[in-house]
C-alpha cells in the first residue's frame, strides 16, 4: 500500500464540556487508522444563560476560537475533510442552530447536530475500534457534560442505545450550590440521578438475554479521570495507556466519599484533576457510582476511544471502507499489529513467516513444555510479527529500538501490561535472554507475565532463526519432546529438496541456549531429505 491510498481525516466533537478533535491516517488496505493527533479544550458550553437557556457569548467565543486552532491543526496536517458533530448542549439552546450557523459563516466548518441515540451508536462505533467485544454483551458508559449514554451491544448491532440527560457539567450548574457539597444537596443529586437513570437500566436489561453477565466499559474524560485517581492511589502511576485499566464499585465509592468532604479548591490539589474538571468531577463522580449500583456491575474497564472515533468509523462505513461493523469488530488486536508492522515499513511476508513458525512451535509444545492459552498465543503472535520494527531506527540494536517502538505505539485492544508483554518478547528476539537488571524486563511486575516473556522468547528465537535468510527456506517443522534422554527434536522439512539449510541449522546452534537454559531440554535440529533420509546436525 502507498501514501497515495492513504486519507487522513479530523473529527470533532463539540461536547457540552470540552471540544475534542482527533486527525487519523486511514489506511483502506487494513482498513484501520491511526490516530496522528489529539486536541482538547475545556469551553463549558453547557454554562448557559439560567433564565432562557442560550449558550452564552463567552462560551460560544471561546468555542470558536477552540475550532478555529482545530482548522489550523486539521490544514497543517494535511487532513482532506473535517467531519464535525455536536451533543447536547449545542442541540438543547434555544439559540444552538443560530451557533451552528455562526461557527460555518465565521469559521468555514459545518457542524452536524447529533441526537442522543445518534451519539450513543457513534460511542459504540468507537469503542469497537478500540476493543474486542469477542461476541460477549458490554454495557458502555459515557458521561458527558451534559448526557449519559448507554449502550448494550456485543460487537454486532446495538441491542440497546440510550442517552438521559444527567452530564457532568449540568448536573454541577442545576444542583450544587455548596462547596463542599452538603448532606442534603448531596443526597438530593443522588436520588435525582437514581430518578434518572433507572429508565434507561431498565430497558438495558430488557436487552439481556436469560444468563447473560455483560462487562461494564467506561469511556469519556470523566471516567478517565476517576481511573487516574484510582491508579495513583492504589499504584503510586498513571498507566498509560488507559486502556483497559480496571477498578471496582467498591473503590469507586471510597473516591466519591473522599471528593464529597472537599472543596472545588481542595480537589484542584489532586494530581491530575486541573480547575475546570475539579468543578465537574464529583457530580461525573456520582453518576457513575449510581449507574454502577443500578446495573449490577461491580468493576469497569476503561476505553479511550468513544464519539470521536466512532465518526471516523461511521465515516470509514459510510464510504464503503468496511464491508461491516462485524467484520471491523473481529480483528480489532490483528489490524492494531498491522497497522505498527506497517508504520515501521516491517517486511511483512518475512515476519508473517517467523510468526507461522512461532505459533507452530508453540502450539506442539502446549502441554508438554508450556501451558500458556490463547491470550498468550496471541501475544506471541503480535512479537513475532513486530520484532524486527527496531530496523526503522537502526539496524544496530534493533531488538532494543523494537522494544520502545512497540512499548510506545498505539495498539488497540491491549492492556498496558500485554504491550509490555509483546514489547518485551521482541526485545528478547536475540541477543541477552531475559535478565532482572534490564529495565525493559523489571517493566513488567506481573510475575505471570514475566515468565511468559521467559519461556516464549525462547521460541520466538527458535521461530527467527528458522528463517535466518529471509526467503522462506524452511517449509515446515515437527517437534519431538524425548524425556528419557531430554531432548527437543525439532524435525525440519526444506522448501527445497537440494537446500541443505546451512544457514538455519548454524542460526538454530546459535540461538539455543536461552531454549535449553529455560526448558532444561537439549536441542537436536533434524533436516529432513525429500526422499525421507535422516542427516543428523
Amino acid at each position: 500500500m502507498t501514501m497515495a491510498h492513504e486519507r487522513i481525516l479530523a473529527a470533532i466533537d463539540v461536547g457540552t464540556n470540552s471540544i475534542h478533535m482527533v486527525v487519523v491516517r486511514i489506511q483502506p488496505a487494513l482498513p484501520a487508522f491511526t490516530i496522528i493527533a489529539r486536541e482538547k479544550t475545556t469551553v463549558r458550553l453547557g454554562d448557559r444563560n439560567r433564565q432562557n437557556g442560550n449558550l452564552t457569548d463567552e462560551a460560544m467565543e471561546r468555542a470558536i476560537d477552540t475550532l478555529k486552532r482545530c482548522q489550523e491543526i486539521a490544514k497543517s496536517l494535511n487532513a482532506e475533510q473535517t467531519i464535525a458533530v455536536a451533543t447536547s448542549a449545542t442541540r438543547e439552546a434555544p439559540n444552538g442552530r443560530d451557533f451552528l450557523q455562526r461557527i460555518e459563516a465565521e469559521v468555514g466548518l459545518w457542524i452536524n447536530l447529533i441526537s442522543g441515540p445518534e451519539e450513543a451508536r457513534r460511542i459504540y462505533l468507537g469503542v469497537l475500534s478500540g476493543m474486542e467485544l469477542n461476541g460477549q454483551p458490554h454495557v458502555i458508559i459515557d458521561i458527558g457534560g451534559g448526557s449519559t449514554e448507554l449502550v448494550l451491544g456485543d460487537g454486532h448491532e446495538p441491542r440497546t442505545l440510550s442517552s438521559t440527560k444527567i452530564g457532568a457539567v449540568r448536573l454541577t450548574v442545576e444542583h450544587i450550590t455548596t462547596d463542599p457539597i452538603s448532606n442534603v444537596e448531596f443526597q438530593a443529586l443522588q436520588a435525582y440521578i437514581r430518578g434518572m437513570l433507572e429508565r434507561p437500566v431498565e430497558e438495558l436489561k430488557a436487552g439481556l438475554q436469560l444468563g447473560e453477565k455483560p462487562r461494564l466499559v467506561g469511556t469519556s474524560g470523566t471516567i478517565e479521570t476517576l481511573a487516574m485517581i484510582h491508579a495513583r492511589e492504589k499504584t503510586g502511576a498513571v498507566p498509560s495507556p488507559l486502556n483497559g485499566y480496571e477498578f471496582s464499585l467498591k473503590d469507586l465509592r471510597e473516591t466519591v466519599a473522599y471528593l464529597r468532604r472537599l472543596s472545588v479548591a481542595g480537589r484542584t490539589e489532586i494530581p491530575g484533576v486541573n480547575d475546570r474538571r475539579a468543578e465537574i468531577i464529583l457530580a461525573g463522580a456520582l453518576i457513575l457510582q449510581e449507574a454502577m449500583t443500578l446495573l449490577g456491575m461491580e468493576s469497569i474497564v476503561i476505553c479511550e476511544r468513544s464519539l470521536r472515533e466512532g465518526v471516523i468509523v461511521d465515516w470509514m462505513l459510510t464510504h464503503g471502507l468496511i464491508e461491516d461493523r462485524l467484520r471491523y469488530q473481529g480483528s480489532v488486536r490483528q489490524r492494531s499489529v498491522l497497522d505498527t508492522a506497517n508504520k515501521y515499513r516491517v517486511k511483512l511476508d518475512y515476519s508473517e513467516h517467523v510468526a507461522t513458525f512461532a505459533l507452530s512451535l508453540f502450539d506442539q509444545t502446549q502441554g508438554s513444555l508450556h501451558n500458556w492459552g490463547e491470550e498468550e498465543r496471541e501475544l506471541l503472535w503480535a512479537a513475532a510479527i513486530l520484532h524486527n520494527c527496531g530496523h526503522h531506527v537502526s539496524h544496530s540494536s534493533h531488538h532494543k529500538h523494537s522494544y520502545y517502538l512497540i512499548r510506545h505505539s498505539d495498539l488497540l485492544g491491549y492492556t498496558e501490561t500485554e504491550i509490555e508483554t509483546i514489547a518485551n518478547l521482541a526485545r528478547y528476539h536475540r541477543k541477552s535472554a531475559p535478565k532482572k537488571k534490564h529495565e525493559s524486563y523489571r517493566s513488567l511486575t506481573s510475575k505471570r507475565h514475566r515468565h511468559v516473556v521467559d519461556q516464549l522468547s525462547a521460541l520466538l528465537r527458535l521461530a527467527v532463526a528458522l528463517d535466518r535468510r529471509q526467503i522462506g527456506a524452511v517449509k515446515q517443522v515437527v517437534c519431538e519432546v524425548r524425556p528419557q534422554s531430554q531432548e527437543f527434536r525439532l524435525l525440519i522439512q526444506p522448501a527445497k529438496p537440494d537446500d541443505d539449510c546451512a544457514l538455519e541449522l548454524w542460526s538454530l546452534d546459535y540461538k539455543k541456549a536461552s531454549f535449553e537454559t529455560e526448558f532444561g531440554l537439549k536441542l537436536v535440529p533434524v533436516l529432513q531429505t525429500a526422499a525421507a533420509a535422516v542427516v543428523g546436525c
